[in-house]
């Protein structure tokens, strides 16, 4: 909005050359960084302060880790001031013509409207099942899929206009699987290394990173400042390949494909870091207040929507290898207890606790040690992703 309001007073006040900077990404970046920053900073005690008084409280299980239970009352669905950061802060600094940015919205916005109604029936409907799990994912599905099949069809255009015709084109042609190299699964630390994925295999690989991303992180969310660090560097990373992809000069000379207006990505990633950090603010431990399924769910949809644009699916999985590695163990915890279960009529358990963040306290490990370390871990991974870079 600024920038189309900057534009427009300099043409009509031509010596108003200052207000060419905001013609700038990186200058825009930073500020929405800024914005997004001083907004949950300043909206955090007011929005803390409404959840308590709603008494929206944060649900413990008693069959869960015992030092958590004094948490049960702590206001919940806190992920409404990350959204909010973000959506003003974006809103204020991007370019509103970017399709890029806007699917990336929308996909946030439709992630944290399941996890608003997820969180909402558990804590204030008491219903403790909240959203059942099919409903939960036929939504995630559509959005998903809703997005991957406009991504597949705008990756090498630079128009709405050109994607509806892309689009019509491929039913007309009896659903052709045929896309240019740019939609291609790039193998990360290789120079030409890539696989052809067709229509059906971009739809199908973005609907798993979108829906997979989110539920990863959702599964991530369960220990103060635990999940919001990570998506801070993760999505930080993220803008950094976004920039470099949408510039055509140093697309070409790190190997990487050329998406025109990816780099407007840059603002979105900014932002969320902005308002991930002001809400470690309050979620550190102690925690005042839990991001809920309403953050979680959307910012782990953010982060799979940016890794598909700039096609680097595969780095994504890299960086964020602690969203994996807590998905994983609850998949592998639950497949082998239902395995065990009616092999030898009593389930088993290969970890003492899912997800793994849960395990490493029964180990032994203080929640502030898994944090950190975690953080470490992301930190680590992070720079290996980066190091794609060049290493190829």
């Amino acid at each position: 909005m600024l920038l189309s309001l900057a534009s427009w007073l300099q043409s009509i006040h031509p010596e108003w050359g200052f207000l060419r900077v905001f013609q700038y990404l990186m200058f825009r970046s930073v500020m929405a960084s800024m914005t997004a920053l001083l907004i949950g900073l300043v909206l955090g005690p007011l929005v803390i302060r409404k959840l308590t008084e709603l008494k929206i409280g944060q649900p413990i299980r008693e069959y869960g880790i015992q030092e958590h239970l004094a948490k049960r009352g702590t206001p919940t669905m806190g992920g409404v001031l990350i959204l909010l950061a973000i959506a003003l802060s974006t809103l204020l600094w991007f370019d509103w013509s970017n399709r890029f940015v806007w699917i990336v919205m929308i996909v946030t916005t439709g992630f944290g409207a399941i996890g608003w109604v997820d969180d909402w029936r558990k804590v204030v409907k008491k219903d403790p099942e909240g959203m059942r799990s099919r409903e939960k994912y036929f939504w995630q599905s559509v959005i998903g899929l809703v997005a991957a099949l406009y991504l597949a069809f705008s990756v090498s255009e630079t128009s709405n206009i050109r994607v509806l015709e892309l689009f019509f084109r491929w039913v007309q042609s009896g659903f052709s699987n045929d896309l240019p190299p740019k939609a291609d699964l790039i193998v990360p630390f290789f120079k030409t290394i890539s696989y052809p994925l067709g229509v059906f295999g971009f739809i199908f690989l973005t609907y798993v990173v979108i829906v997979g991303s989110s539920n990863a992180v959702n599964l991530t969310d369960g220990l103060d400042g635990l999940a919001i660090m990570p998506v801070v560097m993760v999505g930080t990373v993220l803008g950094i390949f976004a920039y470099l992809t949408g510039n055509t000069v140093y697309a070409h000379y790190l190997f990487l494909p050329h998406i025109p207006g990816a780099g407007e990505l840059l603002v979105f990633c900014a932002a969320m870091g902005g308002a991930g950090l002001a809400f470690l603010w309050f979620n550190a431990y102690p925690a005042e207040v839990f991001m809920g399924d309403v953050g979680a769910l959307a910012l782990g949809g953010a982060l799979g929507t940016i890794a598909v644009i700039v096609r680097q699916e595969i780095v994504l999985a890299i960086m964020g290898g602690v969203f994996v590695l807590e998905a994983l163990s609850v998949m592998v915890q639950v497949g082998y207890f239902k395995y065990t279960k009616k092999k030898f009529g009593e389930g088993r358990r290969i970890l003492l606790m899912a997800p793994l963040h849960h395990h490493f306290e029964k180990s032994g490990w203080k929640e502030t040690q898994v944090v950190v370390r975690f953080w470490i871990i992301t930190m680590l991974l992070c720079l290996i992703g980066l190091s794609t870079l060049k290493l190829r």
